[in-house]
This record gives C-alpha cells, structure tokens and sequence, in this order.
C-alpha cells in the first residue's frame, strides 16, 4: 500500500479517487510524486451556495468524527438551510428563516460528553443548535427610533396626514441623516404610490421597530486557552458595534464601537484574562480592539477595500479588492505587499499542526487556489469551478482535509498527502529578491585586524583560560547548591527520608496580612510525623499572632494549609520572615522557605 495507504474514512471517502487515477493512467497529469493533494470528492451539483464565514467542522457527536456544517444561502430570497455532512453524505439539515452570516461552533458548558453548539448568525438573530436541534435564539437590543419618524406615524394613525405627505416627510428625514429610519420607513419610500394606502392601513397600528443585523460572527475561549474550552460568542453589528455574548445566559457582557461597519473578523485569547480582536470594517480599515478598550487601540489603513482577513501567528493578512494580498504587523507597519493574477475570492487558514505548517489559501476567480508561506507561494491548486468558500482541518478522522465550495454550488473535497512537503522557496520568476539587497558591511577597522592577529597567534592560550574559568564558575555553582542542601535553606527537601515541600502565599493589602503555608509530603507510601513549624522575624517590624505549629500527620500526595496573622508596625518598611520547618530533637531545620512581605498599602489607601 505504500506510505500513502488510505485510513478507513480514507478508504470510505477516497476509493472512488483513487481508483479513478489508477484507471485513468499517467497521460496528461503530472507523476503522484509532484502532487501534494488527493482529490477525493467532487460532486457538482450538491447545491451548496454559502461563503468560508458560513462553514466550520465540528464533532457534533463526540464521536472523535468531524462534521462539516454549512449555512446554505439558497437562492437568496428562499430555501436557506444549515446542512450537516458526514463524509460525502448529508446528515441532516433545518431550514432558516433568514439568509445566515455567520455559523460557528463553540461549547456551552463544561458538561460530559464535550459536544459542542452550533450557533447560526441570521438578519437580527441568532439560532443556538444543541445535539442539531434548536436550542435557544438570541435577538440583538432593538434601536433608539427617530422621533421625528414615531412623530408622523401616529400622526398617521390619527388620520391627521395622507400617503402622500407622508412620504415627503419620511424623504426630509432621511437625507438629514440625523438617525438612520426604520426598516418600514425605507420599505414605504420604496413603493409605488398605489400601493401606499394598503400599507399603511396595515402597519399603522403596530409600534415602530428599528433593529439592526449581524454581519459577522466569531468565537473568544472564556477563560481558558485550551481546543475544549467554553467560548464566548463575538457578534459584529450594522450598528458599527462588537458585542461579546456570555455562553450560558446568552447577555451581552462587553460592548465596543468602531468608526465603520465590521465585515471581518478575528479572535483570538482569553475573554476573562486578556483578548484581541481585529476587525475590517468597510471603510476600508482593519482596528484592533482589547480587553477593557470601548474604542479600537490601532487602526491599519488599506489603499482599497478588504475582501478577506486571516490572521497568521502575530501578523495580519488581508486580501485586498485591487488583486493585492498584504501583510502587516499588530502595530500597523506593512510587512509585503504580493500581487495576484485574478481578483480574490475568499481567504482562509491552513493550520497543520501535525507537521507544524501554517499558511494563507487565497481562492481566485480564475478557478486556481493558491497556498502562500509569508509571502511566498508554496502551492497552486486547479479547480473545477470557481471557489467561493474555503476551510481546512480535521474532517472524518483525517487531519489535512480541505473542503471548498464552488460557484455552481459544487462541493469539492482534498487530502493532503502525508509526504507532501511544501517548499521553502519562492517560486515566483527571475532572482530572488534578496539578490538586489546589498549587505552593509563595515569596513574593516586597524583595532578589528589587530584584535584578529592576536587572536590568531593566542588561540590555544585562549581557549584554556576560558575552559579554566567555565570549569570554576561550574565549580563554584555546585558548591553553593551543596551548602543550600546542607544548610535545608531550600524549600524543597533533599534527603529522600524526609521528602517534603513547603509554598506560601500572602493575602491582603495591610496592615494585617494572611499567611497561609502549604506543606506536602512528596513521597510514594511513606508517612511522616512529629513536624513543627516556626517563624523568624523582626518583631520591631511585625507581630505574628501564632508563630508555632505542630505539623499533624503528612499524608503522600495530600497538602495540608497553615494558616496565621501577620501584623505590620511600620508604614513604609517590609522585611523577609523566615519558615523553618523542624523535626523534634533535631537542632537543623529540615526546610527553610524564605518570605518576602509587601509594603503596607492599608495606611495609604485610608
């Protein structure tokens, strides 16, 4: 079977590719050899028309199987649908209301089994799926409406103006653009006017609503960094906001505003620790926002509109409408600039971390997706359509899989070959650039030439003198870690009969503290006993209100709390308090930990 011999969804999922290439022959392809992907699913008409925000793999069964969920657009105005795959058939599939902008996949709650949620971003909503059924919807915070629109519509209701009047009133409002209008507003401008009285006879009587839509949709991990941790759902509005949303009462705990409307977005850390968010917005500008920032901290501008955003490592690449894809830093500063022989598509991460690869697919309009390294392109992938959204991962049980969706709503399926190797090179034509850099390089100096003659002649003389003081300074390290060992100046027991480990950790602001000791038997079966505890310290700068202990019973493997009052006398001064911990009828302590008080803050803040 050779190194490439298929797993068993390999076997299920590409049998069909690959007895296709063994009857097909070598003619008019290129040898296995030269080809990095396995082409193991196409189907042209599994009519999925969505885009790379509307796709993410999950295992939804915690079977160890990934799913691969799409929020299906449909036509546009009818049939949206969130479908679920399995390999190369559909599971299931529930129809939306509204077209979807966003479908991410995220825990809820730390509960067994590890099943994730799917949430769908539809118009003003959000569709929470658990185990593929509905969950919960979420509806963003209605709009502040115009007053001067509530004003004429009861007016309105009241009979006291017409259809007519109405509509230039509702004009005037608009092109002052004080307050955008109500989506009813915008509707009634847009009729004929034959068909002005029916609609308001039908909408007079209902309050007036203004809400605005989600255009994009991510996830931030609560508090954790790990792949199963609970996550945070980050919305981005119509209404120029961001909005994180708490994963179990499903209330808005952050809200930030940006100068624009945001179409792309990335997450990345802690929600309760510390985060970065990085946005493009639409007028044509990409904002980084952070923890406890209500406005963005950075702002990139972009020479023309953004198309796609993918962040890789600590730098930002975005694709651009003028057949651009640029590279910048966190902080701004443009990093390369690489152009593109087609108009792009849409964007997204290879994230091999088995192989510890991670690059830029970048789909174009003339049906090729390429693979870019920095900003070298390692790869060129030909397409029978052209591709509309993109994501990489883990699919079945096989990491490297890459499903992509096309324009005539195809789906197409490939494998990354396990000896598939990108090269590091830039395969683009002529020199490489680094030919038309010139080193600066210094002149050499009479001291630098000097220094090289005496080094020459006093090599052996040297190198003696420094393998004589490494060997001193080696010397010197191991006597003292001895004398520390002897002394039990430590806090971490050397002698394998008494196999002890003692922490502290001091609480409070002052004068008072809270000192509470940590004290560990570190040993497989042995217990240890006959334990005491003292304290030293200046009594002219503290008071301790229990400065002895005796030690109760260690058991292995459990940890035992101690716990006193520190007193402060000074204001201004800390000193260290020493921890002896001591055998009875043995003059030498068998741990010392040493404790670096803090200064007394108590005073300052009265």
């Amino acid at each position: 079977t050779g190194p490439e011999a298929p797993l068993p969804w390999r076997r299920g999922l590409a049998g069909q590719a690959w007895a296709v290439m063994a009857s097909a022959g070598a003619q008019g392809r290129e040898t296995e050899s030269n080809e990095k992907w396995l082409d193991a699913h196409y189907d042209p008409v599994a009519n999925l028309y969505t885009f790379s925000s509307c796709v993410v793999l999950a295992d939804l069964h915690g079977d160890g199987e990934n799913k691969l969920i799409v929020g299906d657009l449909g036509t546009g105005l009818y049939n949206m649908k969130l479908k679920v795959y399995k390999g190369t058939t559909m599971l299931s599939e529930h129809t939306l209301i509204d077209l979807p902008t966003g479908v991410v996949a995220f825990l809820m709650d730390t509960n067994e089994p590890r099943t994730p949620a799917v949430a769908v971003a539809s118009g003003a909503y959000i569709y929470i799926y658990k185990n593929l059924r509905p969950y919960f919807k979420f509806t963003l915070p209605p709009l502040e409406v115009n007053s001067l629109e509530q004003d004429v519509w009861n007016q309105v209701k009241e009979d006291k103006i017409d259809p007519l009047t109405l509509k230039e009133m509702l004009e005037c409002f608009r092109d002052k653009g004080e307050k955008p209008l109500s989506a009813r507003s915008l509707r009634y401008l847009m009729l004929e006017p034959q068909e002005m009285e029916p609609f308001v006879n039908l909408h007079k009587t209902q309050p007036i609503k203004r809400q605005t839509v989600i255009t994009c949709l991510s996830k931030l991990n609560k508090n954790m960094a790990d792949e199963d941790a609970v996550g945070c759902l980050v919305i981005g509005t119509e209404n120029m906001e961001v909005c994180i949303l708490d994963p179990e009462a499903f209330t808005i705990q952050a809200k930030m505003n940006l100068p624009s409307v945001p179409v792309f977005m990335d997450v990345t850390g802690q929600f309760d620790v510390e985060f970065r968010i990085i946005v493009a917005c639409r007028n044509g500008n990409i904002y980084i926002l952070r923890r406890d920032s209500k406005r963005p901290k950075h702002c990139i501008e972009l020479n023309s509109q953004p198309v796609g955003l993918v962040r890789l490592n600590k730098n930002i690449v975005v694709g651009c409408g003028k057949e651009m894809l640029q590279a910048y830093t966190q902080k701004g500063k443009k990093l390369w600039t690489v152009p593109l022989p087609a108009p792009i598509m849409t964007m997204g991460l290879m994230d091999h971390r088995s192989k510890g690869f991670q690059a830029v697919l970048v789909a174009l309009a003339n049906s090729e997706v390429h693979l870019y390294w920095d900003k070298i392109l390692v790869n060129i992938t030909k397409t029978q359509d052209v591709v509309t959204s993109l994501c990489f991962g883990r699919y079945g049980r096989e990491d490297g899989t890459l499903l992509m969706t096309t324009k005539g709503g195809g789906l197409i399926i490939k494998i990354l070959k396990r000896t598939a190797v990108f090269e590091d090179k830039d395969t683009s034509p002529g020199p490489p650039l680094a030919q038309s850099i010139k080193l600066n390089v210094p002149r050499k100096t009479k001291l630098y030439v000097d220094q090289t003659l005496r080094e020459r002649e006093n090599a052996v003389a040297m190198h003696r003198a420094f393998q004589m003081d490494l060997c001193r300074l080696r010397l010197r390290a191991a006597r003292e870690y001895v004398k520390t060992l002897e002394a039990s100046l430590a806090p971490v027991s050397a002698d394998p009969l008494e196999p002890l480990k003692v922490n502290a950790v001091v609480q409070g602001i002052g004068p008072t503290f809270k000192l509470t000791l940590s004290i560990q038997n570190t040993s497989a079966s042995r217990l240890v006993s006959d334990l005491q505890i003292s304290f030293l310290y200046d009594q002219n700068l503290y008071s301790i209100k229990r400065a002895f202990f005796k030690v109760p019973l260690l058991v292995p493997g459990l940890t035992y709390p101690i716990e006193t009052f520190v007193q402060s006398l000074s204001d201004t001064i800390s000193d260290t308090i020493k921890v002896f911990v001591l055998r009875v009828g043995r003059c030498v302590p068998l741990l010392t930990a040493h404790i670096h008080m803090p200064v007394n803050e108590g005073v300052l803040l009265g």
